[in-house]
């Protein structure tokens, strides 16, 4: 496993992949993300400090290099594209999704990135509103993270209110205590992720507490047919319903973890406890 420090060059490169895996088609045109945070180790965000200036502008050419390539025509691609025109599948033009580009540098402050070499980048794609829910704005956010030669993606997609005239439709409601005290959450959403949370794990309902509770611990999901809610238990001390451990969502194997589709059915009203530290109450909101 590859230890230290990347160079300044990987940083740039991570973040061209990055944007390569949150594109949206449209009729007219392909839209990429204008936005980009990178998260570093507080030790490599320290060496580079200096030169991010330099950093971010060296991305951003490099981003419009990467659009400038994909939408050039190569002759070596030129029968495959000529049957792909043919089938009426031609991918429209790749622009960026704002006016310039942006990228920021950040030092990790939450612990997840314990090597040097590790980083997270995050590339956020505003879409349209869906006024059906009330929801203003909805922004895609891509996570990549890199730790040592091992590299994942996850995807989540952030809504917000929108005007004052449109109220979100609360489907249930959460509430709890951590060491932060007493807080309450609407689920809005069709899904929401519960734990500790962290740069490279963004979660919906973050959680103050020890470290038994993972940083992605439980997630409720919402059927939007049937309205009926699950519980999926994503982490490593368990996950309870009204006292009783509910299947474990995930397997892991060869290192990577990857959910299984094991979930139990929410009654309206119930008690979930995050490794019997935590505890949640969870009302479903009647129509």
């Amino acid at each position: 496993m590859r230890h230290g420090k990347r160079t300044s060059g990987d940083l740039i490169d991570a973040i061209v992949d990055n944007m390569r895996q949150n594109l949206e088609e449209l009729k007219y045109a392909t839209l990429a993300p204008s936005r980009y945070t990178v998260y570093l180790s507080s030790a490599e965000h320290a060496r580079i400090e200096g030169i991010i200036p330099r950093l971010q502008a060296e991305a951003t050419r490099a981003l419009d290099e990467e659009l400038a390539r994909i939408n050039r025509p190569r002759l070596l691609r030129g029968l495959a594209r000529r049957m792909t025109q043919l089938a009426g599948g031609r991918r429209p033009p790749l622009e960026n999704a704002g006016p310039r580009w942006h990228v920021e540098f950040l030092p990790d402050t939450d612990g997840d990135l314990a090597d040097e070499g590790d980083i997270v980048v995050h590339s956020d794609l505003v879409l349209a509103p869906d006024l059906e829910l009330g929801v203003g704005e909805r922004t895609r956010r891509i996570t990549t993270t890199r730790q040592g030669d091992t590299s994942s993606t996850s995807s989540r997609m952030i809504s917000q209110s929108g005007s004052s005239s449109a109220v979100a439709l609360v489907h249930a409601r959460l509430s709890y205590r951590d060491n932060l005290g007493d807080h309450a959450f609407d689920v809005v959403a069709d899904q929401a992720t519960i734990g500790r949370g962290g740069h490279a794990h963004p979660v919906d309902v973050r959680v103050s507490t020890t470290e038994d509770v993972s940083r992605e611990h439980a997630r409720i999901r919402r059927d939007g047919v049937t309205g009926q809610f699950y519980l999926i238990d994503l982490s490593t001390l368990g996950t309870t319903l009204n006292g009783r451990h509910v299947p474990r969502g995930v397997e892991e194997r060869g290192g990577v973890k990857r959910e299984n589709g094991a979930e139990t059915a929410l009654p309206a009203r119930a008690r979930i406890g995050l490794a019997e530290t935590v505890f949640l109450d969870f009302e479903q909101v009647e129509r």
